[in-house]
Formats: structure tokens, C-alpha cells, sequence
């Protein structure tokens, strides 16, 4: 493999080998575009001197822009902006692109959504991302399926394989110094993002399927001439019985996931990887490392805390800053929610209920579908107030405490700044520790 073992993608490969010989060690993957959460995941790595994995998907970055309006170019380009500012350096991160397939034009037909997936999948491995998860497991326009399942194994694996035939192609095309990119693939039911509404758990993965996944796979990419590739596929994505709706999570019982761990060892060269792991208790995150899950995916946690964090502000503004008539209060709260009601397209199909159900989820839904909106020019103004309010009136550490109670005792041990910025950062930090300890880097 060219240059691979001398570099972060070169890094994480090993790292993942360890797993599989026992150490107890993996890697967590920040799944956000969110600037906050990108800082906070350098702060972690820095001090830690770890790798860092961050990961874009298909919704959020493509070759028309996504949700974020970045391609991955932009994403790539502002991933290492961020690590500029901090003066993290940019050759410890990896960049990895996250169901990556015709996700996003399955309105269409499957030969119009291929072709759009393919040309996203070379525009990643040309933007310089290297941890590339191939996920064709959805069904398109004029696919003969039920619309809420995943398509047939033969058809997944044959269209990954496609895919990953124009990412190997892209590759070819730089110059011979570029890192190979290496493959996740699989795809987790139900579809990621802590959409499960049932009060069921969801089934943790057969391993007579993921044998029949392993198969077809392999035999899909052969059929492609695509040897080379597979010796790259680093990770299968299995359902490790875990899962998080509006109120409620599904916790890991390990337990009923032996019977993949004891495969891994046995029969596959790779890891797992496991999707919507947000909100699992310390513990099991841990647990979930040392059973083979060795890349762990969490995005809505982390910006769930970044919005605990801004509302825990915007009340503190409110108690310390609205009897001044000078100051202008940043209206917040009500901003994001203006948002949120006049493009309701990232959340009004997901929340359900009754109007003050409704109301509530789209401030504190696990889910957290209002971390789509904190970038609307309104709602990014009012967080920019709210941030010059507190940096030009300090908070007394005494009403810090009654909102944001760690943060207080940091400041006052003079362990962090009494600046909104860093209380924030500080308070994603909490979430990006319990990863940090469940991948062995953090004692």
C-alpha cells in the first residue's frame, strides 16, 4: 500500500489490529459539522495525542453542496481551517465520508441515483478522504422493495461494489504519493441518526447474515477486479443491539452480542463498527471497544451538548444582562425556534405527538434535529451576541453554577476561562471524554 503505514490512515489501521489482538483500544468518530464539536474534538486529541476521525455524510456533504452547502473539497478545506486555528496538526487527523451511496436520490431511479453516488464517492477520495463507507442499502425509485427495509444483499453488495470501483479510480488518478483509501461496509437497520421509534431494541446482527454480507461482498468486489480493495475493507457495520429516539435510549447489553465478537475473532479480518452509540453510559461504551466495536460513530450527543451548553447561557444572559438597557439580549432561544418553524423540513416528519410534544422535541429530542438550523444567519447571529454579551460582562461563577455547574468548578480551580466560548467547548468536552475513555485514551 502506497505511503499508508506512515500516516494517520496508516495509524488508524493499526490501531484497529490491536483491537483485534486484545488491547482494548479503538477510536471514536465525530460525525458533525459543527465548529464547536470539531474544536473540542482537537482539544481531546491534542491532549490525548490521538488520532482524530471525522466523518461527513452524504446528506450533510456532497458534490451539490448537502445541508452544510459544502462539497467535499469545502468540508475538507474547513476541517483544516479549524485545525489551523488551534494549531492542531492536520496530518494526525483522517477524514472519513459516512454512508456514502444513493442515499440522497433515491427518488429516483437507481441508474440516475448510482451514477450521482458514484461521482460524490470520487469527489470524496479527490478531496483527500480516506476512510470511505460504502452503503448502497437503500432503495430507489424503480427498486422492487419495501420501502422501510433495505434492499436484497445481492443488490447492496454489487452497487458497493460499484462504488468503490469509482473511488479506486479517483485514487488512481493522484499523485502516487496519496494514502490508499481503505473501506467500511455494511449498513446498521434501522436507518442511523436515532430514528427508532418502537419500544422495542433493535436486533442485534446475526452472524449467519453477516457471514452471507461478508460474502457477497467479497465476491462483488472480485467480480470487479477490486482485490486490492477488499484487502482494504477495515470494518463491517453490524447492529450491535443499540439505538436512541426523542426520550429514550436502547443500552448495549454485551451479552447478546458475544456471538459477533467470538465471530470476529474466528472468521473476519476487520472490525465493527457501530452507528447511533450517543447517549450509552461509559461503561458500555467501553465494553462495546473491548467486544470488537472498535470505531464508534456519535454526532447528535455532541451537539445535544453544545445546545445544553448555548441554552445554559442564554439563561444566564437573561438573569445577569436583562435589567441593563444598554445591552441588547441575543434572543436565542427564540431565533432557533423562529428557525425551526419556518423551514420545518429537518424535523417535521420525524417528531411526532401533540403540539406540545412536538414543542418540546425540537428543543431536547435525543435526536436533536435543531443542530440542522445553528447556522442559519439569524440563528448564527443570535449565538454570536449571545458569545460578545457574556465575553464583555463576565458571569459571576456563583449564577454560572446554577446552569452550568462543572464549568463553575472548573473556573474557580482555574482550570478553564469564564468565556462562553470555552464554557461551551468545556461542556461538549464531557461527551468526547466518555469516548476518549472508551477507546483506551483516556485513563
Amino acid at each position: 500500500m502506497r505511503n499508508q503505514r506512515k500516516n494517520a490512515t496508516g495509524k488508524l489501521v493499526e490501531l484497529l489490529q490491536a483491537n483485534r489482538r486484545g488491547k482494548g483500544v479503538g477510536i471514536y468518530s465525530i460525525c458533525s459539522a459543527n465548529r464547536f464539536v470539531l474544536e473540542t474534538g482537537m482539544m481531546q486529541a491534542a491532549r490525548d495525542e490521538s488520532l482524530l476521525l471525522i466523518e461527513a455524510t452524504s446528506n450533510q456533504v456532497n458534490q451539490f453542496g448537502g445541508y452544510t452547502g459544502q462539497t467535499p473539497a469545502d468540508f475538507a478545506k474547513f476541517i483544516h481551517e479549524v485545525a489551523a486555528a488551534r494549531r492542531f496538526p492536520r496530518e494526525r487527523i483522517v477524514l472519513g465520508g459516512d454512508h456514502l451511496g444513493p442515499h440522497v436520490w433515491r427518488s429516483v431511479t437507481h441508474t440516475v441515483a448510482m451514477e450521482k453516488a458514484r461521482e460524490m464517492v470520487a469527489d470524496y477520495v479527490r478531496a483527500g478522504f480516506t476512510k470511505i463507507h460504502l452503503d448502497a442499502s437503500m432503495p430507489c425509485a424503480d427498486d422492487v422493495s419495501d420501502r422501510n427495509r433495505p434492499l436484497s444483499d445481492e443488490i447492496v453488495s454489487a452497487r458497493a461494489a460499484e462504488l468503490c470501483q469509482a473511488a479506486e479510480e479517483a485514487y488512481r488518478s493522484l499523485p502516487r504519493s496519496t494514502t490508499p483509501p481503505v473501506y467500511v461496509i455494511g449498513s446498521e437497520v434501522p436507518i442511523p441518526g436515532g430514528e427508532q421509534l418502537g419500544s422495542q431494541a433493535p436486533r442485534v446482527t446475526r452472524t449467519k447474515d453477516l457471514v452471507r454480507t461478508l460474502d457477497l461482498a467479497k465476491k462483488a468486489f472480485r467480480s470487479r477486479g477490486l482485490d486490492s480493495a477488499w484487502e482494504r475493507v477495515i470494518a463491517v457495520v453490524v447492529q450491535p443491539g443499540v439505538e436512541f429516539g426523542d426520550t429514550t435510549i436502547f443500552p448495549y447489553d454485551s451479552q447478546k452480542a458475544k456471538p459477533l465478537s467470538r465471530f470476529l475473532i474466528r472468521s473476519w479480518t476487520g472490525v465493527y463498527e457501530a452507528h447511533s452509540t450517543d447517549y450509552q453510559s461509559r461503561q458500555a461504551l467501553r465494553q462495546m471497544v473491548q467486544d470488537h466495536f472498535a470505531i464508534l460513530k456519535v454526532g447528535p450527543w455532541l451537539t445535544f451538548a453544545f445546545r445544553e451548553a448555548v441554552f445554559a447561557l442564554a439563561a444566564v444572559e437573561q438573569e445577569w444582562l436583562s435589567t441593563r438597557k444598554e445591552i441588547s439580549l441575543s434572543g436565542l432561544r427564540e431565533a432557533l425556534e423562529k428557525a425551526m418553524l419556518e423551514n420545518p423540513v429537518h424535523w417535521k416528519t420525524y417528531y411526532r405527538g401533540d403540539d406540545t410534544a412536538v414543542q418540546i422535541a425540537r428543543k431536547y429530542s435525543y435526536s436533536d434535529r435543531a443542530r440542522y438550523y445553528w447556522a442559519q444567519p439569524a440563528v448564527a447571529a443570535a449565538l454570536g451576541r449571545l458569545i460578545d454579551n457574556l465575553s464583555s460582562h463576565p458571569t459571576p461563577v456563583s449564577l454560572l453554577s446554577q446552569f452550568l455547574p462543572r464549568q463553575a468548578e472548573a473556573v474557580r480551580s482555574g482550570a478553564l476561562q469564564n468565556e462562553p466560548s470555552a464554557l461551551i467547548r468545556h461542556k461538549i468536552l464531557e461527551v468526547v471524554d466518555e469516548y476518549a475513555f472508551a477507546s483506551g485514551m483516556l485513563q
